[in-house]
């Protein structure tokens, strides 16, 4: 099944601010992105910018890679051209150049997927210069080691330095398309190892070596401390309890009726909405819809699995088509505005929301802790250290954190580092909350659920050279293994938890920096 893209959407085709007039009075010049579907354009039939009309004779068409093509020459029969989603062509008219201000632009033309098209748009003329210097860029290939060394070149020049390690790398540079634009070089992050770790998962089970990438002192040391405690009293249990990724688009409405009624008529076409979000991947599957109606807006939040990626893509993409579709056939209150994210996903945003409901993964790692080897080994009895808790809830929930306990975010911003993971994503995942309790035999029972881990182990980065084999060392390459990877990082924050948190009690946190070199 193939989406409708709504006229509202194919504005979003048009790459605003991209209209320009061509040097030497060549003519008129924007960019087209596709940001719908992948298809092929089969023909370019004409473009109107204000009162002219531009026929296909006089339209050239700048695919991106050094061609240039005569919209004449582009049709259905062996010369369609191939427009992934990503790809962004130029288009350049012959016409008079424009004076500056707002100008209508449209076009039309045909794709084999949806058709006709038809794109219409406003756009401005700016005559404003810049004098700046600018980052070398190669059109043909911006990622060869010429387009590298004229970057770390004018880079030097610009600081008036020299770089003898940032230059230094040992992969092939065109593995980085897709993650990184103007590729100057690299930051070597250390990389320690913790553990091995028991983690007694549903998918992760057995011992796992950790690659930490850090410049914290102590955190490894702490974190190794942690799991060394949890494998003598038999590891980490780690359970998967939730997992959906979000796209959070908004409808707006006249008013708090036209909001709320079309509400409803969402959750009673939820069945028709479903394959039109999931004809868009093989991959993400809409598991439901939440509606929020707040003033005359109605803010739709996608809840989608998406398999072994991150899926924040995936599902922008799923969603746009569900929405293309959903303002194609609801025929109720007028919807005055649309907009593809609302801000309600909360994306790269910790949120009280993705707590409540979950955000990637919603994981649980739980432990009993032995008295005797808390004791021995971290100095503290299970009464202190729970008593401890009790005293830092009070402390989080005045302060408004958006977790009760010590630290996740550094185990798991050193896993996401090593492992190439979107580190921003640190933003949500850091949420915890951390419960502890001294159980019937005097032994420590303690857990942490992580509400919004957002992990992955394809796409992104993690097929890069380092990260693909930070995988590797933890087996979690491959199709299936993402929630095998959520575990551990449950696994490893716990031990991270029960580590600074026995230290804070005993009193030796600020002694482990010192001997560490943190403090120097």
């Amino acid at each position: 099944m193939v989406f409708t893209p709504s006229p509202m959407l194919l504005k979003l085709l048009y790459t605003r601010g991209s209209l320009h007039n061509l040097p030497e009075s060549a003519g008129v010049a924007f960019s087209l992105k596709n940001r719908l579907d992948t298809v092929k354009v089969t023909a370019f039939k004409q473009v109107q910018i204000g009162d002219v009309v531009v026929p296909a004779e006089k339209i050239r068409v700048d695919l991106g890679n050094g061609e240039q093509r005569a919209a004449t020459a582009i049709d259905a029969d062996g010369q369609a051209v191939e427009l992934p989603v990503g790809r962004a062509i130029t288009v350049m008219v012959d016409m008079p150049a424009l004076p500056e201000g707002i100008h209508p632009v449209q076009m039309w033309f045909s794709t084999d997927v949806f058709g006709d098209l038809h794109v219409e748009v406003e756009d401005a003329i700016v005559g404003v210069a810049s004098s700046r210097p600018r980052i070398p860029r190669s059109e043909e290939d911006d990622y060869s080691e010429a387009a590298i060394a004229a970057r770390q070149r004018f880079a030097e020049q610009f600081a008036d330095k020299e770089f003898k390690h940032l230059k230094h790398y040992s992969f092939d540079a065109h593995q980085l398309q897709g993650n990184c634009e103007h590729f100057l070089g690299v930051a070597q992050i250390p990389v320690g190892l913790a553990g091995p770790l028991t983690v007694n998962g549903e998918h992760a089970q057995g011992d796992f070596l950790i690659p930490m990438a850090t410049t914290e002192g102590t955190l490894v040391a702490s974190y190794n401390r942690g799991m060394q405690v949890l494998n003598l009293c038999g590891g980490v249990k780690c359970t998967v309890v939730g997992d959906a990724m979000q796209r959070a688009p908004v409808f707006v409405f006249d008013d708090a009726r036209g909001a709320r009624d079309f509400g409803l008529w969402v959750e009673e076409n939820i069945g028709l909405i479903r394959p039109q979000a999931e004809s868009t991947s093989s991959v993400a599957k809409l598991q439901y819809i939440d509606t929020y109606l707040s003033n005359k807006f109605a803010y739709l939040r996608f809840n989608f699995s998406t398999g072994d990626a991150a899926g924040q893509n995936m599902v922008g993409r799923a969603t746009f088509a569900a929405c293309s579709w959903i303002l194609e056939n609801y025929k109720g209150a007028k919807v005055e505005h649309f907009y593809l994210e609302s801000n309600f996903a909360t994306d790269k945003k910790a949120s009280q929301i993705n707590v409540m409901r979950t955000r990637g993964k919603r994981v649980v790692a739980e432990a009993v802790v032995k008295r005797d080897i808390l004791m021995q080994r971290m100095r503290v009895t299970p009464e202190q250290l729970a008593y401890h808790g009790q005293v830092s809830n009070v402390g989080a929930f005045i302060s408004g954190a958006n977790n009760n306990g010590a630290h996740s975010a550094n185990g798991i911003t050193a896993m996401f580092i090593a492992t190439g993971q979107d580190v921003a994503n640190v933003s949500e995942s850091s949420a915890g909350i951390l419960y502890s309790e001294v159980n019937k035999d005097g032994d420590l029972y303690i857990s942490i659920t992580i509400p919004s881990l957002i992990v992955a182990t394809h796409g992104g980065g993690t097929g890069l050279a380092t990260q693909n084999e930070c995988l590797q060392m933890l087996g979690c390459v491959g199709r299936g293994t993402v929630r095998k990877f959520a575990e551990i990082v449950a696994g490893v924050v716990l031990a991270g938890e029960l580590s600074l948190g026995a230290a804070i009690s005993s009193s030796d946190w600020v002694s482990s920096h010192e001997q560490y070199g943190r403090n120097r």
